[in-house]
Formats: structure tokens, C-alpha cells, sequence
């Protein structure tokens, strides 16, 4: 008998296909909206694996009730979205999607730290809106990036490889991890330092570190008001690492020039959030990873990690 499995979102049929040639297949019908909780609720109790996204909050509730469930397949690298110390417990294996969206993630940091440093966005559509009347020696000026000063929070894989695309525009690169990266120091010319010299060096900082318990709230008011009033905050990690009250303040008070934000406390974001209202912001819709080739690479590896599970081996991601 093959295993029953519960797919949370509609995934190309290539993903799909692999999956059903081996697992009784479920699942919801949609592309773009999350599966209703009750529907989920309803549908993992009579699982042997489920492959879902991080919009899907895995908790105690949910895998108490999943009396058959052996594997969690997360499409993502982070795993906040579930309940790992629960899983273990109940000895339901959870998988991550590592490595495969790093230079896809990288690409975005930095075309994020251009737009808002360059204040892309709003000169695009200060042009459509039919303002562009004169050219004038002050009109949208931005920050410059080349030869500026890089602070990296979290020099993980996709710390590295933003660093990378940094010294091609010459910049000095600073870095603070919960452990020093030598390796990554000594092949990329970084420097390690504590986070508050980090905040008050740098001209651009990137939040780069997962979200925990240790690092929820990490950047305040506090911390953002040690950084240049020139300084430009980018964060496509996760949401909750910055303070979002905190960070709508610094930016209306001008403690900071400007910031670029890819990912929220709560997603998707209210079109009444504060920090929408801001000219000095550019907001994206959590697009980190979103290419064609790393989406599609991320649902091979979900269902790899999956189905190894289900045949009873190792996956190749296992979140320990």
C-alpha cells in the first residue's frame, strides 16, 4: 500500500507527478492561497507525510492529532513555522529546502540594497505619475553603494554570497554571527565585530540571521538609533528579527535614511501596516527565492527529503 501524503499548495505537475508515482497524493487545490486550517486539521490525521510551506503554522495542536504522520517537509529553508521540540517527541521528522535558494536570495538582498539606496521605486513611479517636469541637480538623489561600508547581521551561506556581490562594488564588508566564520574571513577580506560597532559602522546593514528565540526583536529603537541617519536597514530573512513599530519610528523621526523590507512579523503584510505608508521604505511581497529554476528546486528537494522518509531512510535535510 503506498503512503498517503497531504501537499498544502498546487505545485507544478513535474513535482506533483514524482510525488504520486510513489504516495496516495492529496491535496489543496490552489496556487496562491494558503489551505484553511480546519481543512488541514482534518486532513493530517490520516497522513504518513506532509509537504507544506512556511504559511502553513505547524504547532502541538496539529501533530498531536497526527496519529500516522512520519515526515514534515517544509518548501523553505527556515522552520519557524513549525513545531520542532513537538515533532521530536512524536518522532515525525521535519526537512528543510538548505542551499538550493542561496544565490537566488543573494541576487534579491542586493537589488533591494540598490532600489532603496538609488530610491528605484519611487522615481519609477514619480515618472508615471507625471512629475518629471525638469531635470533639477537634487532631484531623487539616493545613497551611493560603491566603496560604502557593508554590516552583514548573520554570515550564513546567504550571508556569504551577499558579501560576494559586495566586493564587486568595492565595499567594506563587516560581519556578526553567533560564532565567527573564519573560513568566510579570511577567502572574502570580512571583518567580524560586535553588533553595536556593526550598527554604528556600517552604511547599509543586512538582517541575514534566521529567526529564534535569541534573535526575535533583535533590532529595536535602540539599536536602529545607533545606526548613521544616513544609514539604509535591509532585512530578507524573516520577520520579527526587526521590530516593525520600532522601525516605522527610526524612519518617520529620520534616525535612519531608509530601509528595504522583503518579509513581515505577519504575511501577508495589511495594506494598513504603518510602515506602508512611508515614501522612505521599499516594501516586496516575501520574493527571496523567487525564480522559476530555485522555486522548482526547492519542491524537488522537499519531495526528496519526503519520500526518503517514507522508504524509511535518511533524507538529505533533515532539521536536527
Amino acid at each position: 500500500m503506498k503512503p498517503k501524503v497531504y501537499l498544502t499548495r498546487k505545485l507544478p505537475d513535474e513535482i506533483i507527478n514524482q510525488l504520486r508515482e510513489k504516495c496516495e497524493l492529496r491535496m489543496w487545490s490552489s496556487e496562491e492561497e494558503p489551505v484553511p486550517r480546519d481543512v488541514l486539521e482534518q486532513e493530517i490525521q490520516e497522513v504518513d507525510g506532509l509537504f507544506c510551506m512556511l504559511t502553513e503554522e505547524i504547532d502541538r495542536s496539529l501533530l498531536e492529532n497526527a496519529s500516522k504522520l512520519k515526515v514534515v517537509a517544509n518548501m523553505a529553508v527556515g522552520y519557524n513555522n513549525i513545531d520542532i521540540k513537538t515533532a521530536k517527541e512524536k518522532g515525525v521528522v521535519v526537512t528543510n529546502t538548505p542551499g538550493v535558494l542561496t544565490e537566488t536570495t543573494a541576487d534579491l538582498t542586493f537589488a533591494l540594497l540598490m532600489a532603496t539606496a538609488r530610491r528605484i521605486p519611487e522615481a519609477s513611479t514619480y515618472l508615471r505619475e507625471g512629475k518629471w517636469e525638469a531635470w533639477s541637480p537634487m532631484q531623487l538623489t539616493g545613497q551611493d553603494v560603491y566603496g560604502s561600508t557593508l554590516g552583514i547581521i548573520g554570515m550564513g551561506r546567504i550571508g556569504e554570497a551577499v558579501a560576494k556581490r559586495a566586493r564587486g562594488f568595492d565595499m567594506e564588508v563587516l560581519y556578526h554571527n553567533r560564532r565567527r566564520n573564519q573560513e568566510a574571513e579570511d577567502q572574502l577580506e570580512l571583518q567580524f565585530v560586535e553588533l553595536d560597532y556593526l550598527l554604528k559602522a556600517s552604511d547599509f546593514v543586512c538582517v541575514l540571521t534566521p529567526l529564534t528565540s535569541e534573535t526575535k526583536n533583535l533590532i529595536g529603537l535602540k539599536e536602529l538609533r545607533m545606526m548613521k541617519k544616513t544609514a539604509i536597514l535591509i532585512n530578507t530573512a524573516r520577520g520579527g528579527i526587526v521590530n516593525e513599530e520600532a522601525l516605522y519610528h527610526a524612519l518617520k523621526e529620520g534616525d535612519i535614511w531608509s530601509a528595504g523590507i522583503d518579509v513581515f512579523a505577519e504575511e501577508p503584510v495589511s495594506l494598513n501596516h504603518p510602515l506602508l505608508t512611508l515614501p522612505n521604505v521599499v516594501t516586496l511581497p516575501h520574493i527571496g527565492s523567487a525564480s522559476v529554476t530555485t522555486r522548482l528546486k526547492m519542491a524537488e528537494v522537499a519531495a526528496v527529503n519526503l519520500l526518503k522518509v517514507l522508504e524509511g531512510e535518511k533524507p538529505p535535510h533533515p532539521v536536527e
